[in-house]
């Protein structure tokens, strides 16, 4: 039977809710994605364009946040489901970083996020971009902003895992 991993990275708690409630309708394992520096509320308002989450989301295609090493092995999962927040726009820096850490060879990878207001279309185009960048050989499905369950019961029944 093919095991399916889902992580995410959550500032506030929202993304790891969905990321919860995803899991527990795949049966999957879940694990929280780390920065190495945990951002503060401070480094989080977006109403101050010199905030370090600001500083970062506005760097070239190429910017990345480093991230901890703590991470399942994804040698040992046939599906990789990523969650995220958007912030302007696109995930946080930390998810690319996140990819590039990872093998993802050979896997299918599904990505989500929570948004109050941007759609998904950006944040696909920047996840492609990273797999691109890493030269994976893997099945990108067609991501989603989840905020309820019926988003994510019809997002999942759009999936095509293993």
């Amino acid at each position: 039977m093919a095991k399916t991993l889902v992580l995410y990275y959550s500032a506030t708690g929202t993304t790891q809710g969905i990321a919860q409630q995803i899991a527990d309708k795949l049966n999957a394992d879940i694990a929280a994605i780390h920065p190495v520096q945990p951002y503060t509320s401070t480094d989080l308002n977006w109403h101050d364009s010199s905030t370090r989450a600001t500083v970062e989301q506005k760097q070239q295609h190429d910017g990345r946040v480093p991230v901890k090493d703590d991470l399942p092995d994804p040698a040992n999962y046939d599906n990789i489901v990523i969650g995220h927040p958007i912030w302007w726009g696109i995930p946080p820096r930390l998810i690319a970083a996140t990819i590039d850490q990872l093998d993802l060879n050979g896997k299918v990878l599904a990505t989500f996020a929570t948004s109050g207001g941007s759609s998904y279309d950006r944040s696909q185009s920047n996840i492609a971009r990273t797999v691109k960048e890493n030269n994976y050989q893997l099945d990108l499905q067609k991501g989603a902003v989840l905020n309820s369950s019926a988003a994510i019961d019809r997002w999942l029944a759009s999936l095509q895992l293993k």
